[in-house]
């Protein structure tokens, strides 16, 4: 379904399933396969809206600048445009849940539930990541976009999980190679993140907030979660012992089980805000 979110910009979204929506925004470079694992079980609670960003997947060719404000806004207007009840819970991954945080504070209104996984405030509190993660995870100095992706996944990735299930790594090159992101887009991306800090701002979130990390992340070491929940009113922070940057493909189940206790009642929650 393509949704015009600027008299000159329109993003596709993917929908699956029925009842409360909730808007899935994928990370750097990522499309909607990155919730490939999710939305089937997501699917049989909510209507998922899984989002292509502008740039991104199916969506069309988007010039930059990229800043978070026209991001979050990009995804209030998906909410606005695809729910009848204009609000939606929202789980962003990584830069995605960057996005997440600025539709929360731009944009409270459509944001019934807030979920943030793998992500950081950004900022001068942010936790850093070692310098040859960063290296690895934009693309090892590769001189080919493939090479480049099956370099990153060794760092989003935990270790146990690439010896055990190479598969998954391989299905997410694959993809990659025969979808390739646009150059252009990729920069875009990279600079709307050099700009990302919601540090001050966080306490103003006034949507229900749950925060999701692995412990084993490389890429947004777990440090980040911990003070995302610290400082967004009574968020509630979940850790998966020895998962990576990329938690919920690694472990799908224990993140739906998570998924599904805290947003159940979201009606209730979000009346007591």
């Amino acid at each position: 379904m393509r949704v015009p979110v600027t008299p000159t910009v329109q993003v596709v979204v993917h929908e699956l399933g029925s009842g409360f929506p909730i808007l899935c925004i994928p990370g750097l470079g990522a499309d909607h396969t990155a919730f490939l694992h999710q939305v089937e079980r997501l699917a049989e609670r909510h209507r998922c809206l899984v989002l292509d960003g502008r740039g991104i997947g199916a969506s069309d060719p988007a010039p930059g600048p990229y800043t978070m404000a026209a991001l979050a806004d990009d995804a209030a207007g998906v909410i606005e445009r695809r729910t009848g009840r204009g609000r939606a819970h929202v789980f962003g991954v990584s830069m995605g849940g960057m996005v997440a945080q600025h539709l929360a504070l731009r944009h409270p209104e459509r944001v019934a539930t807030l979920v943030l996984g793998c992500t950081t405030a950004g900022g001068a509190h942010a936790a850093a990541p070692d310098p040859e993660v960063v290296r690895q995870l934009y693309g090892g100095g590769a001189r080919d976009p493939v090479t480049a992706y099956r370099n990153a996944c060794r760092v989003m990735y935990a270790p146990d999980f690439q010896a055990c299930h190479p598969e998954v790594i391989e299905a997410a090159v694959s993809w990659r190679a025969a979808h390739l992101v646009r150059g252009q887009t990729f920069a875009a991306q990279l600079a709307a993140i050099g700009g990302h800090d919601t540090d001050a701002a966080l306490p103003g979130i006034t949507a229900p907030t749950l925060v999701l990390h692995g412990s084993a992340d490389v890429v947004a070491p777990v440090a980040n979660g911990v003070r995302l929940a610290a400082r967004i009113p009574e968020a509630v922070l979940e850790t998966l012992p020895g998962r990576g940057h990329l938690f919920f493909q690694e472990d799908p189940l224990a993140t739906d089980r998570l998924l599904a206790r805290y947003l159940a009642v979201p009606s209730a929650r979000a009346a007591d805000r």
